[in-house]
């Protein structure tokens, strides 16, 4: 914990929350039903972004010896990250999405502009709280980055099954096992990525799965 309060690590935190916070706006903008005011669920965004950050910012270098944004990385990570952004989303705009589309379309973005708005959600708080924070309070725990990468998949998978459980329509058992896998599969690469490379090439991934959708529209 004295890690957390170090002035550095309250510095950097309040910087990437208040930028997180601002970049999650649009697509906050755009939620038709929302549970709360605007104002409130951006409110809670920037505290939960704060504490998450500091996760990040207080254990990320200390625990994998690498800084969190890497602008001289290791040239690997960006070839894996290539691949298997590309690859995914290969797999999921010609089987996947065809399916999901067709029986939940509220989940995909309508045009272009919510799909703007989407992105830098996923990219900044999607990524922050399922990889980055995720792995860095597991490995702060547990001191091997192998288990810690695998436990961030199972976390992700976790997320997804809850998720899973919210539809109103009942998924065939065999796309609940591929979503599960995939999410497994994607939560540990996103790990081993940012336990390599650091934030960037997950950011990387991550924007190349989701541009698939761009083919849509």
């Amino acid at each position: 914990m004295q890690s957390l309060l170090q002035p550095r690590v309250l510095n950097q935190a309040a910087v990437a929350g208040v930028a997180t916070a601002v970049v999650c706006y649009p697509r906050v903008a755009l939620w038709l039903h929302r549970p709360g005011p605007l104002w409130y669920l951006e409110a809670v965004i920037l505290v939960c972004s704060l504490i998450l950050w500091g996760f990040v910012f207080a254990w990320h270098t200390s625990g994998v010896g690498r800084p969190v944004f890497t602008f001289q990385p290791e040239w690997w990570p960006w070839v894996i990250a290539t691949a298997a952004g590309v690859g995914l989303a290969g797999v999921c705009h010609g089987w996947l999405d065809p399916v999901l589309r067709a029986k939940f379309p509220e989940e995909y973005p309508a045009d272009l502009n919510y799909w703007l708005a989407t992105v830098p959600f996923t990219l900044a708080l999607g990524q922050l709280f399922l990889t980055f924070a995720c792995f860095d309070w597991l490995l702060r725990l547990i001191r091997k980055p192998w288990l810690a990468m695998a436990l961030t998949g199972v976390a992700g998978a976790g997320v997804q099954a809850m998720k899973l459980q919210t539809l109103t329509t009942p998924l065939a058992p065999w796309l609940v096992a591929v979503l599960l896998t995939l999410r497994l599969a994607g939560g540990v690469l996103a790990a081993g990525l940012y336990w390599r490379g650091g934030v960037l090439p997950v950011w990387w991934w991550s924007l190349l799965l989701q541009a698939r959708l761009l083919l849509d529209y």
